[in-house]
Protein backbone atom coordinates (compact mmCIF):
# COMPACT_ATOMS: atom_id res chain seq x y z
CA UNK A 1 0.00 0.00 0.00
CA UNK A 2 3.01 2.44 0.98
CA UNK A 3 4.80 1.61 -2.00
CA UNK A 4 1.63 2.58 -4.43
CA UNK A 5 1.04 5.72 -2.73
CA UNK A 6 4.07 7.01 -2.94
CA UNK A 7 3.85 6.24 -6.28
CA UNK A 8 0.65 7.84 -7.45
CA UNK A 9 1.84 11.03 -5.68
CA UNK A 10 4.79 11.15 -7.39
CA UNK A 11 2.49 10.95 -10.25
CA UNK A 12 1.15 14.58 -8.94
CA UNK A 13 4.81 16.31 -9.68
CA UNK A 14 4.91 19.02 -11.92
CA UNK A 15 1.20 19.80 -11.51
CA UNK A 16 0.73 23.52 -11.08
CA UNK A 17 -0.58 25.11 -7.86
CA UNK A 18 -3.90 26.29 -7.93
CA UNK A 19 -5.98 27.21 -4.40
CA UNK A 20 -8.75 24.48 -4.57
CA UNK A 21 -8.02 22.73 -7.27
CA UNK A 22 -7.71 18.75 -7.18
CA UNK A 23 -6.78 17.90 -11.09
CA UNK A 24 -3.33 15.73 -11.49
CA UNK A 25 -1.42 18.21 -14.49
CA UNK A 26 -3.78 20.86 -13.90
CA UNK A 27 -3.59 22.07 -11.01
CA UNK A 28 -3.77 21.52 -7.09
CA UNK A 29 -3.12 23.20 -3.35
CA UNK A 30 -2.19 20.70 -0.73
CA UNK A 31 -5.39 19.53 0.09
CA UNK A 32 -6.15 18.92 -3.56
CA UNK A 33 -3.71 16.96 -3.51
CA UNK A 34 -4.70 14.30 -0.98
CA UNK A 35 -8.08 14.79 -2.21
CA UNK A 36 -6.63 13.16 -5.76
CA UNK A 37 -4.95 10.81 -3.64
CA UNK A 38 -7.90 10.02 -2.23
CA UNK A 39 -9.58 9.18 -5.12
CA UNK A 40 -7.00 6.96 -6.61
CA UNK A 41 -6.74 5.17 -3.31
CA UNK A 42 -9.97 5.07 -1.65
CA UNK A 43 -12.60 5.82 -4.25
CA UNK A 44 -14.63 9.03 -4.41
CA UNK A 45 -13.85 11.47 -1.43
CA UNK A 46 -16.60 10.95 1.82
CA UNK A 47 -17.59 14.83 1.63
CA UNK A 48 -17.65 17.75 -0.12
CA UNK A 49 -14.79 20.44 0.49
CA UNK A 50 -16.50 23.35 1.37
CA UNK A 51 -14.73 26.69 -0.56
CA UNK A 52 -12.00 28.24 1.71
CA UNK A 53 -9.46 31.34 1.12
CA UNK A 54 -6.34 30.93 1.52
CA UNK A 55 -6.16 32.66 4.30
CA UNK A 56 -8.78 30.37 6.06
CA UNK A 57 -6.90 29.17 9.03
CA UNK A 58 -5.84 32.44 10.07
CA UNK A 59 -8.89 33.94 10.19
CA UNK A 60 -11.00 30.86 11.57
CA UNK A 61 -8.70 29.48 13.66
CA UNK A 62 -10.73 26.19 13.90
CA UNK A 63 -8.27 23.21 13.52
CA UNK A 64 -10.71 22.30 10.05
CA UNK A 65 -7.99 20.37 8.84
CA UNK A 66 -6.77 18.31 11.78
CA UNK A 67 -10.30 17.43 12.03
CA UNK A 68 -10.82 16.44 8.72
CA UNK A 69 -7.67 14.47 8.74
CA UNK A 70 -8.94 12.36 12.17
CA UNK A 71 -12.69 11.62 10.58
CA UNK A 72 -11.31 9.98 7.46
CA UNK A 73 -8.09 8.96 8.17
CA UNK A 74 -6.11 6.77 10.92
CA UNK A 75 -3.79 8.57 12.86
CA UNK A 76 -0.57 7.34 14.31
CA UNK A 77 2.17 8.43 16.21
CA UNK A 78 4.31 10.61 14.18
CA UNK A 79 7.61 8.75 15.03
CA UNK A 80 5.88 5.72 13.22
CA UNK A 81 5.57 7.79 9.85
CA UNK A 82 6.61 5.61 7.01
CA UNK A 83 6.33 6.99 3.08
CA UNK A 84 3.04 7.01 2.23
CA UNK A 85 1.33 8.74 5.05
CA UNK A 86 -0.18 11.88 5.21
CA UNK A 87 1.65 14.31 6.95
CA UNK A 88 0.01 17.53 8.62
CA UNK A 89 1.76 20.30 9.71
CA UNK A 90 1.41 23.88 11.61
CA UNK A 91 3.24 27.00 9.48
CA UNK A 92 3.49 28.58 12.54
CA UNK A 93 3.63 27.66 16.60
CA UNK A 94 -0.08 27.99 18.15
CA UNK A 95 -1.65 28.18 14.57
CA UNK A 96 -3.98 25.84 13.49
CA UNK A 97 -2.70 23.05 11.07
CA UNK A 98 -2.95 24.29 7.32
CA UNK A 99 -0.48 22.24 5.00
CA UNK A 100 -0.45 18.78 4.20
CA UNK A 101 1.38 16.25 2.07
CA UNK A 102 2.70 12.35 1.82
CA UNK A 103 5.91 11.32 3.36
CA UNK A 104 7.81 9.81 0.37
CA UNK A 105 11.30 8.88 1.61
CA UNK A 106 12.65 7.93 4.76
CA UNK A 107 15.87 8.42 7.32
CA UNK A 108 18.07 10.88 6.67
CA UNK A 109 16.94 12.49 3.31
CA UNK A 110 12.96 12.46 4.75
CA UNK A 111 11.11 13.33 1.82
CA UNK A 112 7.97 14.29 1.19
CA UNK A 113 5.46 14.92 -1.82
CA UNK A 114 3.26 18.43 -1.29
CA UNK A 115 1.91 21.41 -3.11
CA UNK A 116 4.46 24.06 -3.05
CA UNK A 117 2.06 27.46 -2.68
CA UNK A 118 2.91 29.55 -6.15
CA UNK A 119 4.63 26.64 -8.05
CA UNK A 120 3.51 23.45 -8.01
CA UNK A 121 2.95 19.85 -6.63
CA UNK A 122 7.20 19.05 -5.99
CA UNK A 123 9.07 16.08 -3.82
CA UNK A 124 11.07 18.01 -1.61
CA UNK A 125 13.49 17.38 1.46
CA UNK A 126 11.45 17.93 4.99
CA UNK A 127 14.58 19.17 6.66
CA UNK A 128 14.54 21.02 10.39
CA UNK A 129 11.62 23.58 9.13
CA UNK A 130 9.05 20.83 8.19
CA UNK A 131 10.27 18.39 11.24
CA UNK A 132 9.56 21.14 13.53
CA UNK A 133 6.17 21.84 11.73
CA UNK A 134 4.76 18.67 12.28
CA UNK A 135 1.59 18.45 13.62
CA UNK A 136 0.39 14.73 13.00
CA UNK A 137 0.61 11.95 10.81
CA UNK A 138 -1.87 9.82 9.21
CA UNK A 139 -2.43 6.58 7.74
CA UNK A 140 -5.03 5.54 4.85
CA UNK A 141 -8.13 3.68 5.96
CA UNK A 142 -7.62 0.38 7.03
CA UNK A 143 -10.09 -1.25 4.93
CA UNK A 144 -7.58 -0.09 2.18
CA UNK A 145 -4.57 -1.58 3.24
CA UNK A 146 -6.04 -4.94 3.20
Amino acid sequence: MSARVVALARDWIGTPYRHQASAKGVGADCLGLIRGLWREVVGPEPAPVPPYSPDWAEVGGAETLLEAARAWLVEVHPAQARPGDVLVFRMSRGAPAKHCGVLSAEGPTRKMVHAYWGRAVVESWMGRFWEDRLAAVFRWPREVEA
